[in-house]
């Protein structure tokens, strides 16, 4: 893979710490600002539709950017957002500004995956991507355990702090990585925006980003309220919500990774395999939580599933998308984030019902199978042959 995919990684790293770093600070934040822990989960939701908005709007304005200078602008945008974030002490400003951050964020997504697309031969766009994504990956290792025990011992703002100061050496990847002479020259000679837009309507495209975006409500609303599960349900203390975190993360880093071995040439085997055990795991998680060894198992397996599976999908998307070379990783990004967004507030209104602190585990297992049922007859569509997708493509089958 090209050395500019490793700094775009960076700087994706420091993103996704942000954007899945709240799942451990929910509590500490919804006490310091005096709402409640439903309420604290709609900062995933606002950064999700932040996202949303910002993927198609920030890629449709950075056509004609030089990408090194755009995506430059985008991660300081990224780190003010943070600052500001840490220094105030009202909710809805904080709302706010993740709201401001998730903008900055699904410009630089958009455009960085796009950049990746074009990096590399047509026949490996996933494993482009499952570099990329490994970047988000390794934060959940990482960065949001590391976050939630920085936030544990000093607060949840002082993981706000140290999300601001990892956007420098990101800054600094993005400087060194893209090279400045890489303007978008081909722009004028490539589809128009309406031409790009239209391909939305392709209904193979609507397919996978259906699904894409199914899969990742699910897999938003189980770890967004993994936190009260873990101190709750299994009875632990908060530093295991760590643990727990870490856990999934290395679970999502081994499953983005096998994905990137297989999602170009063989989809559908990795839907096949994945998509009905994701679909069981999810209740085995919510029926078993209260014991904390197979918690924790799960929690691996679960990470593990949802990014193989989501990562698949989205790749499925750049596929479909290459008629809209310049928007391809925007409706990606959109993709992704329609699910960030639906998933916690859909699973958010269960905390008050029965189920509890479950509630949330059985909503994960509820969008699976709506995925399922929508891709079962469909799997044709979603996971085109070998052969077929490369002959579609214009790509030479490899012997």
């Amino acid at each position: 893979m090209p050395v500019p995919l490793y700094l775009l990684t960076l700087a994706i790293f420091a993103m996704g710490t942000s954007e899945f770093m709240l799942a451990g600070l929910l509590p500490d934040i919804a006490s310091d600002l005096d709402v409640t822990v439903a309420t604290a989960g709609t900062l995933t939701s606002a950064y999700a539709v932040g996202m949303i908005v910002g993927a198609p709007l920030m890629a449709a304005l950075a056509r004609h950017w030089p990408p090194r200078s755009g995506l430059f602008g985008l991660v300081l945008a990224f780190l003010a957002a943070h600052a500001a974030g840490a220094a105030t002490s009202n909710f809805w400003m904080l709302f706010t500004t993740r709201v401001v951050a998730a903008l900055a964020n699904a410009g630089f997504l958009a455009v960085a995956l796009t950049a990746a697309a074009a990096l590399v031969p047509a026949n490996e766009k996933g494993r482009a991507l499952a570099l990329l994504l490994s970047g988000t990956t390794v934060a959940t290792i990482a960065g949001v355990p590391g976050g939630s025990v920085l936030g544990a011992l000093l607060g949840w703002r002082a993981v706000f702090w140290a999300v601001a100061a990892l956007c420098l050496p990101a800054a600094v990847g993005v400087l060194i990585g893209i090279p400045a002479r890489r303007e978008r020259e081909d722009a004028a000679d490539g589809p128009t925006l309406r031409t790009e837009l239209a391909q939305l309507g392709r209904p193979r495209l609507l397919l996978v980003t259906l699904l894409g975006a199914l899969v990742n409500a699910a897999t938003f609303a189980g770890f967004t309220f993994l936190a009260p599960v873990v101190t709750g349900t299994a009875g632990l203390g908060e530093l295991w919500i760590s643990v727990a975190l870490m856990l999934f993360g290395a679970g999502s880093f081994a499953g983005v990774t096998v994905a990137g071995r297989l999602s170009d040439r063989r989809p559908g085997l990795v839907l096949a395999a994945g998509g009905p055990a994701l679909l069981i795991g999810w209740p085995a998680l919510a029926l078993l939580a209260h014991w904390p060894a197979v918690l924790h198992v799960l929690v691996f397996v679960q990470g593990a599933l949802s990014f193989a599976l989501g990562s698949t999908l989205i790749t499925r998307i750049l596929y479909e998308a290459a008629g809209a070379p310049t928007m391809a990783g925007s409706y990606a990004t959109a993709a992704l984030n329609i699910g960030a967004a639906s998933g916690p507030l859909i699973a958010a209104t269960t905390l008050d019902t029965g189920a509890g602190d479950l509630g949330p585990l059985w909503t994960s297992g509820l969008f699976v199978a709506v995925a399922l049922l929508v891709a079962i007859p469909l799997r044709t569509v979603v996971a085109p042959g070998r052969s077929g997708e490369a002959t579609r493509r214009g790509v030479r089958t490899p012997r």
